[in-house]
C-alpha cells in the first residue's frame, strides 16, 4: 500500500464542437495544476470525461491540457469511461482503492461539495482543492442551472455511491475499467 501519495481527481467538462477544451475545462484543468504544483511528492491526475456531444473524449483533451502545462505523463491517469459526475467518483474509488494518500478534488466551485462528498462515502480520503477560478460560463442563466442542478443531484448521486460500496462492492463494469490507464498507479502500488 502506498502512504502519502497524493492524487488529484479532475472531473471532466465540456468539449467544444472543434475538438477545442471548453472554458471550464481549462479552468478545471488550470486550477489542478496550481494546486498540484505545491504537493509533494508530485501528484498522479485522474482526468475524466467520456465522448460528450462533441469528441474526443473530455479526459483526452485534459491530458493534452495537463502535458502542456508541464506534467509528465506518467502523472496522468485517463479516464475515457465515465460519462457524469457519479461515474468519475466511482471509477477513481476503483482505481484507488488500497491507496491511504489523500485524494483532491478539481473542479468547479458549484460542483465541489458533491464531488468531495461521492469520494468520501466511496471511502477515499477525498478533501477540496481550491476550484476553478472563472465562471463555469458566460452565460447567466447557465450558471444557475447548474448550481440549481447540484440541488437533487447531491442526494441522488450519494445514495447510489452508499448503495455501490454497501451492496454492490467499488468497482465499475470491466469494460469501463479497462478504458482507463491504470499504469501509473500500478507502478506506485508495485503491482
Amino acid at each position: 500500500m502506498v502512504y502519502n501519495q497524493p492524487f488529484v481527481v479532475v472531473f471532466g467538462a465540456a468539449v467544444r464542437p472543434d475538438g477545442s477544451p471548453s472554458g471550464a475545462m481549462r479552468d478545471r484543468v488550470g486550477a489542478a495544476v496550481r494546486f498540484g504544483r505545491r504537493l509533494l511528492p508530485e501528484p498522479i491526475f485522474i482526468v475524466s470525461g467520456a465522448v460528450g456531444q462533441h469528441g474526443p473524449a473530455e479526459a483526452d483533451v485534459m491530458a493534452a491540457l495537463l502535458r502542456e502545462r508541464g506534467v509528465a505523463p506518467t502523472h496522468i491517469i485517463r479516464d475515457t469511461s465515465s460519462r457524469n459526475t457519479l461515474r468519475t467518483a466511482l471509477a477513481a474509488a476503483s482505481l484507488l482503492h488500497g491507496v491511504k494518500g489523500p485524494v483532491y478534488v478539481a473542479t468547479s466551485g458549484y460542483h465541489m461539495p458533491r464531488c468531495v462528498l461521492l469520494l468520501g462515502i466511496a471511502g477515499l480520503d477525498a478533501h477540496r482543492s481550491p476550484p476553478a477560478i472563472g465562471p463555469a460560463s458566460s452565460r447567466l442563466l447557465r450558471r444557475w442551472y447548474w448550481r440549481l442542478r447540484e440541488i437533487p443531484a447531491v442526494p441522488v448521486d450519494c445514495a447510489f455511491m452508499l448503495w455501490h460500496r454497501l451492496v454492490v462492492g467499488i468497482h465499475p463494469p470491466k469494460a469501463e475499467l479497462d478504458r482507463v490507464e491504470a499504469e501509473p498507479v500500478n507502478r506506485i502500488l508495485g503491482d
